[in-house]
């Protein structure tokens, strides 16, 4: 008898767990907006706002589609794995960027890049 409880139990929360895992939901932000994963954004933009020279604009270039790649692999993972993955792009991408950028421009940089992934639902 308890044996039969015991896997009827088991059987409900597999079930459940996969459908919310194959509902849109599981792809929502903590506020319940979707995620969205696309990095990519307009570089000739972020070179006015941060007064890039060439030299910089081309490697700031070359810097965001690495991190745009990286957030996109991160988004085929699930769960713990897919925040760990995104967490290690955006390091990876402000260790990049402190080295081709200036202070002041490093500093612009950092608050577009949290109000970003904070308006994609990353963070």
């Amino acid at each position: 008898m308890m044996k039969k409880i015991v896997l009827s139990v088991v059987t409900m929360m597999t079930f459940a767990f996969g459908y919310a895992e194959t509902t849109p939901s599981h792809r929502m932000g903590i506020d319940r907006q979707p995620v969205n994963y696309d990095m990519s954004f307009n570089v000739h933009r972020l070179a006015a706002k941060l007064d890039l020279n060439e030299n910089q604009m081309e490697t700031v270039e070359v810097i965001q589609n690495c991190f745009n790649n990286e957030v996109q692999e991160a988004a085929t993972s699930k769960g713990f794995e897919r925040r760990h993955l995104i967490h290690q792009a955006v390091r990876k991408d402000v260790d990049r960027m402190h080295r081709v950028l200036n202070d002041e421009q490093f500093n612009t940089y950092m608050m577009l890049l949290v109000t970003t992934l904070h308006n994609k639902g990353l963070m």
